[in-house]
């Protein structure tokens, strides 16, 4: 693998296609980059996924969280905020005995309470109009990963607003890769190959 000149973050991998470091090397973290990170998420079940997962990550590397996506999904009701809603204190105890996912007491419970959440915000047009309703008029223009920055204004007003409307675990760290995963923003690096895909920023 090669870097790209002049003053690039991205790496050519074997593929000829350039990425940002973190998801050059692992085959797990460039098939998640290739295919899905940044790409729009405007459905409430897949949003809800995201957001807990984001939520689970807060403190711990992407690639723990990616690589017990299944045991999450098995053991949260393949995220159906619905059915998440209505666990009970049986259900936590179950989910801190599961090995196959992260077992925190709180990110568990806060999972639950933005189920519930999730479902009382249908009447206010659902958490996907709620969550794409703070996209920002721009849309970083990182060419290395120190570019990119952790938050914004808009990641900011999404964690208050959030708050607001009974979530929890979503500070302005945690909202703005949200925002990165589901494609509100575009911090692919310029040089990436995945550059622009996402469709909504050009």
């Amino acid at each position: 693998m090669t870097e790209i000149p002049p003053a690039s973050g991205a790496i050519v991998g074997p593929d000829g296609l350039a990425r940002p470091r973190w998801a050059a090397v692992d085959p797990m973290l460039r098939d998640y980059y290739d295919t899905e990170w940044g790409i729009p998420v405007r459905f409430e079940h897949a949003l809800f996924e995201r957001l807990s997962l984001e939520a689970f990550q807060s403190g711990l590397s992407w690639a723990i969280i990616l690589r017990k996506r299944p045991g999450f999904r098995a053991a949260f009701a393949d995220f159906d905020p619905d059915r998440v809603a209505a666990f009970d204190e049986d259900d936590v105890e179950r989910l801190l005995s599961d090995a196959a996912i992260v077992r925190n007491r709180l990110k568990i419970r806060a999972t639950i309470t933005n189920a519930q959440a999730t479902v009382a915000l249908r009447e206010q047009g659902g958490l996907v109009d709620f969550v794409w309703g703070f996209q920002p008029n721009e849309t970083p223009q990182p060419r290395t990963q120190a570019d990119v920055p952790t938050s914004s204004e808009a990641s900011v007003s999404l964690a208050k607003a959030l708050k607001k409307v009974g979530f929890v675990f979503v500070g302005p760290t945690t909202m703005f890769a949200l925002m990165e995963a589901i494609g509100m923003i575009d911090t692919h690096l310029l040089d990436s190959h995945r550059r622009g895909s996402s469709g909504v920023w050009g």
